[in-house]
Parts: structure tokens; C-alpha cells; sequence
């Protein structure tokens, strides 16, 4: 008879939501949380900062900080929960704690977070850039050619 543990394991993996971003304490970022109302289901953004991460596997949860109406509102989502539909990243933070609880004692820009560049928001930005730019860098060969030919004549 097979382990228990590894059939919990194999229920798990079937459960785990595989297009998760890489999500790190300080990102701001928007979660897609389905909400029922009557019969009827919708998709409500959630937009804050993430102020701690916990568990790991099939249990990671993260915690969101925001203020709405002057309230500091925090909410804690269960990564791979059917009810959180979509992660977006908003903006990668910079910051030096693993926990940013500090962030409840501060009011208005105290609560500012610096943001970091060194990590992609999107990949598909991030290549949506560099295409760009190669488009860009052909655009100014092209005129360059042009203008020398006209130099030439």
C-alpha cells in the first residue's frame, strides 16, 4: 500500500496553481478574488502591498496591506485558493525585513516603499521592451542609411 504521505503530496501537486508570479514581501501588487453575490460571480481587484508571506506549498499564504478610506484594510489570500483568480504585479519594493508590520504604525507617505528595478515586473513587458527598443535601433540605422545616401549624392 502506497505511503499516506505521498498520496496527500500527489492531491496537493493536482491542487497547486502552476502560472503564479514570483511574489516578494514589499510588491505591490492587484489580486483577482472571485466574489459571489446572488447567483451570480464576479472578479474583485484587491490592489495592495504585500506586508508577509508564510507556509510554503499548497498552504503559501500572503498578506496585503492597503488604506481605503483613511483604514489600513489587511487581508490574507491563500495562493493556490480556487476564490484568488489572478496575481498581477504592480510594482517590485524594495526592503530589507522578511515581515513589513512596521507599515501599521505609519500614516500617508511614511508608508512610501522604494521600488526596485532589478527584477522584472512582467516578463511580457520586459520583452514588449527589448522589442521595442530593437525596432527603435532599426528605425535609426534605416535613417542613418538614408542620410548617407543622400550625403553621397
Amino acid at each position: 500500500m502506497p505511503n499516506a504521505e505521498a498520496i496527500i503530496r500527489a492531491i496537493e501537486a493536482e491542487q497547486m496553481k502552476g502560472n503564479l508570479p514570483e511574489i516578494h514581501v514589499g510588491d505591490t501588487i492587484k489580486v483577482g478574488v472571485l466574489i459571489q453575490e446572488g447567483g451570480k460571480e464576479r472578479v474583485q481587484p484587491y490592489e495592495g502591498v504585500v506586508i508577509a508571506k508564510r507556509n510554503s506549498g499548497i498552504n503559501a499564504t500572503i498578506t496585503v496591506r492597503r488604506v481605503f478610506q483613511g483604514v489600513g484594510v489587511e487581508r490574507v489570500f491563500l495562493l493556490h485558493s480556487p476564490r484568488v483568480e489572478s496575481i498581477k504585479i504592480i510594482q517590485r519594493g524594495r526592503v530589507r525585513r522578511a515581515k513589513l508590520y512596521y507599515l501599521r504604525d505609519r500614516v500617508g507617505k511614511a508608508t512610501r516603499i522604494k521600488q526596485r528595478f532589478d527584477r522584472p515586473v512582467d516578463t511580457n513587458k520586459v520583452e514588449g521592451v527589448k522589442a521595442l527598443s530593437k525596432a527603435k535601433t532599426k528605425a535609426k540605422a534605416k535613417r542613418q542609411a538614408q542620410l548617407a545616401a543622400k550625403a553621397e549624392s
